[in-house]
C-alpha cells in the first residue's frame, strides 16, 4: 500500500503542507494558511503548515496530528487506511473528509477493491 495514502485517503505527496515542508517554501506555507484559514473559519498561521506525512515519522499539521478522528481510529484498529473497515461507507468521520474532497474517496474505493481481491 502507498505510505503517502493517508488513513482518509488524502495523497500526502499532493498536500501543499507536504510540499512546503519537503522544500522549506515559507510562501507556500503562507499561501496555505491563508486558503485554509477561510476554507476553515480559524485562524491558521504559516508557522503551523508543517507536515511530513500522516503516517510517517515527524512533524504533522497540528489537525492531522491532534484534531483528526480518523487517525486515531485507524490506528486503533490497525488499519493501513479506512478503507480495511467494514464501516467505511458509512462512517461520519470518513464521510466529513471524503465529501469535500474527491480524489480521498477514489483513493479509498480504489484501495478497497485491492483489500477485496486479497
Amino acid at each position: 500500500m502507498n505510505r503517502f495514502i493517508a488513513y482518509c485517503g488524502l495523497n500526502c505527496e499532493t498536500c501543499d503542507a507536504y510540499t512546503a515542508t519537503k522544500n522549506n517554501d515559507n510562501e507556500l506555507r503562507a499561501k496555505t494558511a491563508k486558503l485554509w484559514s477561510e476554507l476553515n473559519n480559524a485562524e491558521i498561521t504559516p508557522e503551523m503548515i508543517n507536515c511530513e506525512g500522516c503516517k510517517m515519522d515527524g512533524v504533522k499539521t497540528y489537525y492531522c496530528d491532534t484534531l483528526c478522528p480518523i487517525r486515531p481510529c485507524a490506528v486503533g484498529r490497525g488499519y493501513e487506511t479506512c478503507a480495511e473497515c467494514g464501516e467505511m461507507e458509512t462512517c461520519e468521520k470518513v464521510r466529513v473528509e471524503t465529501e469535500n474532497n474527491e480524489e480521498a474517496l477514489r483513493n479509498l474505493k480504489s484501495l478497497r477493491s485491492c483489500v477485496r481481491e486479497e
